[in-house]
């Protein structure tokens, strides 16, 4: 309990504390010097945001189009790296750098390399005679392609947990497998993709929850534009901080909090209850 007690109190300093605080501060109207309180103004307020349906839906698009993407091509990436490959270990380093690097800063650099017109994305593929599309500019383009960029950034922690679980297999189960004649794929399906169960598991948790609370990326790259067509909740909240609505804002950070809540809560429990049945 001892050596529990620092980091028990740090947590509860600067999480539990702010969490609670938050959830009365939401049904407030307040600056740093004072408060008023309004009861649930603040939430029929934030629910009648004309965009709000909008992000929300943006907001699932994006956590599982990472999230999804992260899963599969973070358990192919480890697979591969943990194969008989030359600079294994140099190749697992440059996958997982990016992850190491702020948000902030890649998203400023991809900002850049996508701009439609000086853009190093777009120059490459005019050289070859193709029109570069507005990556960040399209409406339709502008979500996804932010999308693409936090995949680029946090697949590296998912093969990171991947390569850490495919090593744990015991290597009698490949030798017995291919005793019997198992072909790679085989032995790749029937032993190592079921084996991998906790670690596509602790996967989707983390990928869906940074998804659902995706912020900096974003407002790095297209803040919620154009128009606001890559707004998600986060965004949606930092506006109206932006704007000087406090209380208004803590409680869009609620609503995004039970959001959360409600959809990792119940998928954690079900693929754990599904990895026990098994």
């Amino acid at each position: 309990m001892w050596f529990y007690a620092p980091a028990g109190i740090i947590y509860g300093v600067l999480f539990i504390v702010p969490t609670f605080a938050s959830f009365y501060f939401a049904l407030t109207r307040w600056t740093i010097f004072e408060s008023e309180f309004i009861g649930l103004d603040n939430f029929r307020t934030f629910f009648s945001e004309p965009f709000l349906f909008e992000s929300l839906i943006n907001t699932l698009i994006f956590a599982v189009i990472t999230s999804g993407a992260k899963v599969v091509l973070g358990l192919l990436i480890a697979v591969f790296l943990t194969s008989q490959i030359i600079a294994r270990g140099w190749l697992r380093s440059v996958v997982f750098f990016p992850v190491l690097i702020s948000a902030v800063g890649i998203g400023a650099t991809f900002a850049v390399l996508l701009d439609p017109f000086e853009g190093l994305v777009n120059r490459t593929l005019a050289a070859v005679g193709v029109e570069g599309p507005g990556w960040l500019t399209d409406p339709n383009l502008a979500l996804f392609s932010v999308a693409l960029v936090d995949v680029w950034r946090g697949v590296g922690l998912a093969v990171l947990i991947y390569i850490a679980g495919i090593v744990a297999i015991p290597q009698e189960y490949f030798e017995a497998a291919k005793v019997d004649g198992a072909s790679a794929f085989k032995r790749f399906w029937h032993v190592t993709l079921p084996l991998m169960r906790p670690a596509t598991t602790t996967v989707i948790i983390l990928s869906l929850i940074g998804g659902l609370r995706s912020f900096d990326l974003i407002w790095t790259m297209t803040g919620g534009g154009p128009g606001f067509s890559s707004d998600v909740l986060a965004s949606v909240v930092y506006k109206q901080y932006q704007a000087g609505f406090y209380g208004l804002s803590t409680a869009g950070n609620v609503v995004l909090f039970v959001l959360v809540a409600l959809i990792v809560v119940p998928l954690f429990w079900f693929l754990n209850r599904k990895e026990v049945d098994r």
